[in-house]
C-alpha cells in the first residue's frame, strides 16, 4: 500500500470511528449539545499524523457527516427559516467541526510531541467551543432571560449565578453569557474528556509511535521476511 492509500484509508477509519462515537453521547444537553465518548479525538489524531491542511479536509468532511446526522436524528434546523439557517450550518457544524482538523498545528513548532498534540486538541476543541458560542449568541440570544430565571431552566442549577447575570447584564451582552454558559456546560467536560484521551493515546508507545508516524520496530526474534 502506498502512501497517499494509506493515507486516505486511516482517514476513512478515523471518520468512521469519530461518527461513531459521536452516537455514543455520555450526557446530553436539553436544546443541542452533547458530552460525547472522545468523538472528536480521531480527527484531532489525524491533523497531527498528517498535517493540517489535511487534517482541515478531514475534518471539513467530517464537518458534513455530522450535519447530515443533525438533520436526520435531532432535526437541528426545525424552526429556522433564511439566513438562519445559514448561520446554524456555518457555526454550528462546518466550522465547528472542521477547526478540528487542527490538531497538529503544534507539531513542528513543539519539540515535546504530548505538548504539542496537548495544545493542538486545547486549540480545536476551544475553536470549536467560540464556533457554538456565537451561533448561540446569534441564533438563540433571544431565550437568555427565560434561562436565566425560569425555574426549569439553569436557575434550578445556580440561582445566585442567574440572578447575578440578570443584574449585570442585558441584550447583546446578556445572549453573550448565555452562550457561553449553556455551551460551557458540554464543551468544557469534552475539553477535558480528550485532553485526557491524548495523554492516554500518548502514554501507549505503540500508539505514541503510530500517530508519530514511526514503524514499529521488529522483535530481535522475530524471523526474517
Amino acid at each position: 500500500m502506498n502512501k497517499n492509500t494509506k493515507k486516505l484509508v486511516v482517514s476513512a477509519v478515523m471518520l468512521a470511528l469519530a461518527t461513531v462515537l459521536s452516537l455514543l453521547k455520555i450526557w446530553k444537553m436539553p436544546w443541542g449539545g452533547s458530552v460525547t465518548l472522545f468523538s472528536m479525538l480521531p480527527i484531532i489524531v489525524v491533523g497531527y499524523m498528517y498535517g493540517t491542511r489535511w487534517g482541515l479536509l478531514t475534518a471539513f468532511t467530517y464537518s458534513l457527516l455530522q450535519m447530515l446526522l443533525g438533520i436526520t436524528f435531532s432535526q437541528s434546523f426545525a424552526g429556522l427559516e433564511g439566513w438562519d439557517v445559514f448561520f446554524m450550518a456555518a457555526f454550528d457544524y462546518v466550522v465547528a467541526f472542521t477547526v478540528l482538523g487542527l490538531g497538529g498545528v503544534f507539531r513542528k513548532c513543539c519539540k515535546n510531541g504530548l505538548v504539542a498534540l496537548l495544545l493542538g486538541a486545547a486549540l480545536a476543541v476551544l475553536l470549536r467551543f467560540a464556533a457554538h458560542w456565537a451561533s448561540g449568541a446569534i441564533l438563540w440570544g433571544s431565550y437568555a432571560e427565560w434561562f436565566f430565571t425560569d425555574p426549569e431552566a439553569f436557575t434550578a442549577v445556580a440561582p445566585e449565578l442567574c440572578s447575578s447575570v440578570m443584574n449585570s447584564f442585558s441584550g447583546t451582552g446578556l445572549a453573550c453569557i448565555y452562550s457561553l454558559v449553556y455551551n460551557g456546560c458540554y464543551m468544557i467536560p469534552e475539553l477535558i474528556i480528550h485532553l485526557a484521551g491524548c495523554a492516554v493515546i500518548y502514554a501507549v508507545k505503540p500508539l505514541r509511535e503510530l500517530i508519530a508516524g514511526k514503524a514499529p520496530k521488529k522483535s530481535e526474534d522475530a524471523p526474517a521476511a
